[in-house]
């Protein structure tokens, strides 16, 4: 007995195996930082050049600054972003929804399959498809918006005469995020405890009052998190973009024209080849913005869910 009364603590003896998982999920987390450490200072070493050699001696500049170069980069790869966003999240929901409240077990194990199946698919892919078969199949629908919505600035056009545009791009990209938020919210949906959803509709509600009341506010955390995993995503995508939007580099929110911004991720792929020297610096300078954006939406995501954190279903 101590002074005061109370039994001293005993330290708790720890097994050999335990000493042993807590020091590799100690060696596992630092390895991930410490990566994350090296590829930041790869990319900040090697960007040095593209600030502070004169413009005039990086021809893949064109005779612009660094700044002036990636400025329109960065505002395509989020625009592109950002319209897939905006056609994926929706549709995801939706479908998650549907598997995880609306459909039969067996239709929804079979959706849920085939779901999980597309996210395995290889980005060429998806760029075959929308470079050749989407991009012609959707070019008289462009024209349709010009001849009648080209009063709005998303379509004052002149289309384009291949289907080649940023709208094109990002509805390859929302395809190829949209098994991935839709995988995630599946899950999430289905984490619901069950007597929340059980004492909703012994109250009387419907099923999709239901589904307000109790599944997408327990939900919002995964779904928010899902969102940005396929944000981050379509922020990185380099060749399906690459193979579908005919870019000329400029900033416009025109999305039928033939004149597209670029993004950062297919830039760097198409110009890699043909670049040499302190040029080589420039490319990878970009790829720091691109670092630094990816970053930036991942603290974004995470100040967003730990606001959030007493409605996830860790708690």
């Amino acid at each position: 007995m101590t002074a005061l009364g109370t039994p001293p603590r005993i330290a708790a003896k720890q097994r050999p195996g335990d000493r042993v998982f807590a020091g590799s999920a100690v060696l596992a987390g630092s390895l991930i930082l410490a990566t994350l450490a090296l590829v930041a200072a790869f990319l900040v070493i090697q960007s040095v050049p593209a600030v502070t050699v004169p413009a005039d001696q990086l021809s893949i500049l064109g005779g612009d600054t660094f700044l002036e170069y990636v400025v329109p980069l960065v505002f395509g790869t989020v625009w592109a972003a950002l319209i897939a966003l905006v056609l994926a999240v929706p549709v995801s929901l939706g479908i998650a929804l549907f598997i995880s409240h609306y459909a039969p077990r067996r239709l929804a194990e079979g959706l849920g399959y085939v779901i999980d199946l597309l996210a395995a698919v290889p980005s060429v892919v998806f760029g075959l498809w929308g470079g050749n078969v989407l991009a012609p199949a959707i070019q008289p629908v462009y024209t349709w918006l010009w001849e009648n919505l080209s009063f709005i600035p998303l379509f004052a056009g002149p289309p384009s005469g291949t289907g080649r545009t940023v709208l094109t791009a990002g509805i390859v990209l929302a395809v190829m995020i949209l098994p991935i938020i839709t995988a995630l919210c599946r899950e999430v949906f289905l984490q619901t405890p069950v007597l929340h959803e059980e004492a909703a509709l012994a109250l009387g509600a419907t099923r999709w009052e239901m589904i307000r009341m109790t599944v997408l506010p327990f939900g919002r955390p995964g779904i928010i998190s899902a969102v940005m995993l396929g944000l981050g995503r379509a922020l990185g995508e380099t060749m399906a973009v690459a193979m579908v939007l005919s870019a000329t580099g400029v900033i416009t929110v025109n999305l039928i024209s033939s004149i597209n911004p670029s993004t950062i991720a297919a830039n760097i792929a198409l110009s890699f080849p043909e670049a040499y020297g302190d040029n080589v610096s420039v490319l990878i300078a970009t790829g720091l913005v691109l670092f630094a954006i990816t970053l930036v939406v991942n603290a974004i995501a995470r100040v967003v869910v730990n606001r959030r954190k007493d409605f996830s279903g860790a708690n």
